[in-house]
């Protein structure tokens, strides 16, 4: 196979990089990555319902698939095009990283294949997905509805996201939520005493921390790697009124499913602690991105080896095997095998001071060249 050029996809990136694709709106991307795999030969492809661009390569009268794969949506919201700007060394754009480059690293690798049909196997559909709605609380609905779709049909998973060296097989899975709190309200002279709803949001948080446990919630796990946080606290009216409404985005998260759902009761139960009131209390999942399943751990280590070992290839550098959270969560959850391989250098991701190392886009289209043409050639 030929080496694909660095210049090759920095040119791609310039162009993809520009393209909003908030979670849940990314047709305009899925329409450049459409239309640039229709350039580069592909026949039989199609942008679904909820804008995963799907490619199927290979044989079309078959039931097993393979799935490689890489998210199209950013964490920003900009509907106009997104800034872009380069020196000698780094291109700096608003999820130029996370995922534009590894987008990039997994199309022109599917360019290759196309170009070589004869390393597609016979037996197995290839499925080269441009997911929509990894990030935040687009709740990996993307992967998720490709799994309704091939339900039973695939039988290994590879997704590009993040960077050089990280090489995931284990998946953090996470519960998030909106807590609102209603009460009547009032001015906060002559109706002092009244339920407050920050306040008693407040209570809640310091309660779910383990502070003081007013209500004599258990302290928050600290085995397993089980994690918490309050991102968001809104409502109120005026600095002279008692707020009746005020909610909070709160998730947790862990490796361990059952730690998840122990997680989950917990929460029910300090909410229901804290619900002796004049008022109310309202619990709303917003999210939830699945832990690990029963997968083979003899198939999943193969492939993380596999992949671990074209990453010490290429870069010199061992895979970084820390738990994630990213698209593989899916299959993870459902048992099959799965990586996420990131196939780029940069930092700052979620900032829109985000940037990559122009000389990794030839690493990271090698990485994942050699994973895809070597995962095909054992089948």
């Amino acid at each position: 196979m030929t080496s694909v050029q660095a210049s090759d996809a920095l040119g791609l990136l310039r162009q993809l990089a520009v393209i909003p694709a908030p979670s849940h709106h990314e047709e305009r991307r899925a329409t450049f990555v459409r239309d640039w795999l229709r350039a580069a030969g592909a026949t039989h492809m199609e942008i679904d319902d909820v804008k995963n661009v799907v490619c199927q390569l290979g044989p079309a009268d078959v039931d097993r698939f393979v799935v490689f794969s890489a998210h199209t949506d950013v964490v920003f919201p900009d509907t106009d095009p997104l800034p872009l700007h380069e020196d000698a060394e780094k291109i700096y754009a608003p999820g130029v990283g996370d995922d534009t480059a590894n987008l990039c690293a997994l199309l022109l690798a599917t360019r290759e294949l196309i170009a070589h049909p004869e390393a597609l196997p016979r037996s197995c559909g290839v499925l080269v997905v441009a997911n929509s709605c990894e990030e935040g609380l687009g709740n990996l609905d993307g992967t998720k509805a490709l799994y309704r779709r091939y339900a039973g049909q695939i039988v290994e998973h590879v997704a590009f996201d993040l960077y050089l060296p990280q090489c995931i097989s284990c998946a953090v899975g996470s519960h998030r939520y909106r807590i609102t709190c209603h009460t009547q309200g009032g001015h906060s002279l002559r109706d002092y005493g009244r339920p407050n709803a920050i306040e008693v949001l407040c209570n809640l948080v310091e309660d779910l921390y383990g502070n003081g446990r007013p209500w004599g919630a258990e302290p928050f796990p600290d085995d397993e790697g089980a994690t918490q946080n309050v991102g968001v606290i809104s409502g109120g009216t005026s600095v002279n009124a008692i707020p009746a409404e005020a909610s909070m985005l709160y998730e947790y998260r862990s490796a361990s499913e059952l730690m998840l759902q122990n997680l989950a009761s917990r929460l029910r139960g300090t909410i229901q602690k804290h619900s002796h009131f004049d008022g109310t209390l309202e619990l709303q999942c917003i999210g939830e991105r699945p832990g690990n399943g029963r997968v083979d751990q003899v198939a999943l280590e193969a492939l993380a080896a596999r992949a671990g070992e074209v990453i010490t290839r290429v870069t010199g550098q061992e895979p970084d095997q820390s738990p994630a959270s990213t698209d593989v969560n899916v299959p993870l959850s459902l048992g099959i095998p799965a990586v996420c391989v990131g196939a780029v250098r940069g930092g700052l991701l979620h900032t829109r001071d985000e940037w990559v190392e122009k000389a990794s886009l030839e690493d990271g289209c090698r990485v994942a060249h050699d994973i895809m043409f070597g995962e095909l050639a054992r089948l």
